[in-house]
């Protein structure tokens, strides 16, 4: 749970740093949010790579886990 967590918070961090940095430099808008949301996508691509992998590893564990455990 604890990976989950940890990536969920820090994709919205990117997000946040991404949207503000994009309205430093003068983005408004609807066309500050894409760029926004496109910027903190690629940008979780490349640096989050090891917290999607724990997430991954996590979902796929409790996913393959036996019932009644």
């Amino acid at each position: 749970m604890r990976a989950v967590i940890v990536y969920t918070l820090s994709r919205l961090g990117l997000f946040a740093i991404a949207l503000g940095v994009l309205y430093l430099l003068g983005l408004q808008t609807y066309a500050l949010l894409i760029a926004a949301v496109l910027v903190s996508g690629l940008a979780s691509y490349v640096l989050l790579s090891k917290q999607r992998d724990a997430v991954s590893t996590r979902i796929s564990e409790r996913h393959h886990r036996p019932e009644g455990k």
